[in-house]
């Protein structure tokens, strides 16, 4: 073990320890003001922003047949996670961007960010793990890549089963079934719609839709990046070298 995976390896463990905790007084506070925001939204777009969040997320489940590049062979952790950090750090300003612009846009076109930001999202999974050598033409690691999905936009409490998913994984995946149409997708598209998105419901809002849009794709970007590098690193290390 080199030392860039010593400390890669002292990252992990602070980040797993933090996928066990339970939540705080903070993720309380937030769940009732998501709750409070979601009151002044119309129940008409609630649903329309569920079936967009619906048809995507069956797209990836049912769709994607190849990922966005060849796995990266032939390279070091190190090597691929500057490049990973790069990829976190283009995406995460374009959906700074374009949430910023959305949202200055009123209504409707602060509605359109929605399946824009989800797009990204799957985008930059697909590109993350590819540099780290996964093929996504393997069904099983496109679900593998929704439940880091999952548990980058989930409470506290459903986060740490996810977290438990992937922890066990190679045991998971040896009972996920060949067949795609039967993986249970439905769970993870309303935990996410019901967590994170809601919240974001504030860009709709007048006035201050642009600068919640604009820090709001920031922040969730950037979330779901860590959340990504430390789900890939935990399988790369639990394989070579048998960290926990």
């Amino acid at each position: 073990m080199d030392q860039y995976e010593i400390f890669v390896g002292h990252e992990l463990e602070k980040w797993q320890f933090n996928m066990l905790k339970g939540p705080g007084l903070f993720g309380k506070l937030s769940k009732k003001a998501q709750d409070k925001i979601n009151s002044f939204i119309p129940e008409k777009v609630h649903n329309a922003i569920t079936t967009v969040i619906k048809q995507m997320i069956r797209g990836v489940l049912f769709g994607a047949k190849h990922t966005t590049a060849k796995p990266l062979q032939a390279a070091s952790l190190f090597e691929r996670e500057l490049v990973v950090k790069e990829k976190i750090k283009f995406y995460r300003s374009t959906a700074a961007v374009e949430g910023g612009v959305t949202g200055a846009g009123g209504f409707f076109l602060g509605l359109a960010d929605f399946p824009i930001l989800i797009a990204l999202k799957l985008k930059l999974l697909y590109e993350i793990a590819s540099t780290y050598g996964f093929d996504l033409n393997d069904y099983k690691e496109r679900i593998y890549l929704l439940y880091i999905f999952e548990l980058s936009f989930s409470g506290k409490e459903h986060s740490r089963n996810v977290y438990m998913k992937l922890v066990n994984w190679t045991q998971n995946a040896a009972t996920l079934p060949e067949d795609i149409n039967q993986f249970e997708w439905r769970k993870f598209q309303q935990e996410y719609r019901d967590y994170i998105d809601l919240a974001k419901m504030a860009q709709l809002l007048p006035v201050i839709g642009a600068p919640v849009g604009l820090i709001a794709n920031y922040s969730l970007i950037k979330k779901l990046g860590n959340t990504a590098m430390n789900a890939y690193r935990m399988r790369i290390l639990q394989k070579e070298y048998s960290v926990n």
